[in-house]
């Protein structure tokens, strides 16, 4: 079980995060949230989909690096092989919230907090929290920036969602993965971009999302599924196809 703490230079002066990318770790996930923000560097080598958060109800875009639950294609035994999307690379790190009197008035604040249960953390190996003297380290400067990008970015991502639902440019679809023995993995509960839908937009609608940023997200999304390609290659090497 979790054990969130904030992060302090008393507390955590001797504490390391091992950053190896590691099955151990937890790194065998077959998909990862990501965001519009990072969309860019993620359609370079994962296909991009929508899931819906079976509680909530709610859309989160996702990228995909296996073909089944637990497995990423991305992970070796040389550690991750390409790009490690910010809401992998960001753990034991969380963002909780904490009280703090501003001028009188109560307010929460954003605070960052690291997992002492995680795996990852130890005092022997890997990347310093702080200094000898007490100061931040360089890894623990870039964790923070990294989970205030994390936190902004879903922010956006949720309005982002919203403008594709209010023009109907969401739809479910089922992926169907033949490997070379010609074996199926159907992948279910995944959503993409309804490019018919697009097509018919008016030209408000098209110039709204251009002023959003959201047209150049959506054509992201749209080139990320060619990497499809990748993961039915990945997945034939491993099994030795």
């Amino acid at each position: 079980m979790a054990k969130f703490e904030l992060v302090n230079n008393i507390a955590h002066k001797n504490i390391k995060v091992n950053t190896k990318a590691s099955a151990q770790f937890g790194d065998n996930v077959w998909f990862a949230l990501t965001f519009p923000d990072e969309f860019r560097a993620i359609q370079n080598q994962y296909p991009i989909f929508f899931q819906k958060n079976s509680e909530t109800g709610q859309f989160m875009p996702v990228a995909l690096m296996g073909v089944k639950q637990n497995e990423n294609l991305f992970l070796t035994d040389d550690g991750w092989d390409g790009y490690i999307p910010a809401t992998i690379k960001r753990h034991p790190f969380a963002i909780g919230h904490q009280q703090q009197n501003q001028g009188g008035q109560t307010e929460l604040t954003r605070v960052l907090t690291i997992d002492m249960e995680s795996p990852r953390v130890n005092e022997t190996q890997g990347e310093a929290l702080f200094l000898e003297y007490g100061g931040n380290s360089d890894y623990l400067d870039q964790m923070a920036d990294l989970m205030e990008a994390i936190h902004n970015g879903v922010e956006k991502s949720a309005h982002f969602i919203e403008t594709l639902l209010g023009y109907e440019l969401i739809e479910q679809f089922t992926l169907d993965v033949t490997l070379n023995d010609g074996s199926q993995n159907q992948m279910l509960g995944f959503y993409t971009i309804n490019e018919d839908k697009l097509a018919e937009l008016s030209d408000e609608q098209t110039l709204n999302l251009v002023k959003l940023g959201y047209l150049q997200a959506i054509y992201f999304i749209i080139a990320s599924h060619g990497n499809i390609a990748e993961l039915v290659k990945r997945k034939n090497k491993q099994l030795g196809l």
